[in-house]
């Protein structure tokens, strides 16, 4: 069952900016990764799956629902993490997260503390006042607290240090096994390695591939054979290269990482 469906979704700003013919399908219980740099239109597709641009050409739609007509009762069920998040700064950050816990009728059984606590986060303070990181911490509670089934997760460990980074990715892998549906936009390859089922990238507006991390690195081996100078020698490449050894020759295959399969893909070339 395809949760979120979007299909063919174009949106032209001119001067070649915008996305172009977007589809995109994400399965109930999957994370799926959204790849690309700044400027490729990640947000832009986010943007029309939360309800806030209308489609000009294409659609896309969450649980049979159509993001545009249905917006307000989609947002309802989703957890959603912006790209830049904006909060009233004068709230201290606990107000915040009660004005949100309020809006969403979560009631008293939701995840608010465990959230803080996972995060070590005290949200005593004026938003205002807050570092980057902890404006980001605050965001990643408020799309986690009411226990959504879905989320929509645009750079969602901007400003983090590395630890809360792990800390998110552990969360995302236990939000995997419970069954939600995660669309997780970024530039993190370790982040998106960790957690995504699959990957989609996206380049200049178009959706230039969508496969398993593995399918990719399949896709992009290389094979490589190295002659030495003596059978001994090869065998003893062979062994600390897992190679296969044919006399003086070792045939070795290299699996490459995500970051090299996205460079291949935007060919050194700069797209933001």
């Amino acid at each position: 069952m395809n949760v979120i469906n979007v299909q063919n979704l174009t949106r032209k700003y001119g001067a070649g900016k915008g996305i172009f013919d977007v589809s995109i399908q994400v399965q109930k219980g999957e994370v799926f990764g959204f790849l690309g740099p700044n400027g490729a239109g990640k947000t832009t597709t986010i943007r029309h799956l939360m309800g806030f641009i209308k489609p000009k050409a294409g659609n896309c739609q969450i649980v049979g629902l159509d993001c545009w007509k249905n917006r307000s009762e989609i947002q309802k069920r989703l957890g959603y993490i912006p790209g830049e998040i904006n909060f009233f700064d004068d709230m201290t950050g606990k107000e915040f997260l009660i004005f949100v816990s309020n809006y969403r009728n979560a009631g008293k059984e939701n995840r608010m503390q465990e959230m803080l606590e996972r995060f070590e986060l005290d949200p005593k303070n004026k938003i205002k006042k807050m570092s980057k990181g902890m404006k980001q911490k605050i965001g990643i509670v408020a799309a986690f607290m009411h226990d959504p089934d879905i989320l929509i997760l645009d750079e969602p460990t901007s400003g983090l240090d590395p630890l809360m980074q792990n800390r998110f990715i552990e969360l995302i892998a236990e939000e995997k096994k419970k069954g939600k549906t995660i669309l997780l936009s970024s530039h993190m390859f370790e982040e998106v390695e960790r957690t995504c089922d699959r990957i989609g990238i996206i380049r200049s507006g178009k959706l230039v591939t969508v496969d398993s991390v593995e399918t990719l690195r399949e896709r992009h081996m290389r094979t490589y054979t190295v002659c030495l100078d003596s059978p001994k020698l090869a065998e003893d490449f062979a062994k600390d290269f897992d190679g296969i050894c044919n006399g003086n020759n070792v045939t070795v295959t290299s699996k490459q990482s995500l970051e090299t399969i996205f460079m291949n893909y935007y060919g050194g070339k700069e797209n933001a």
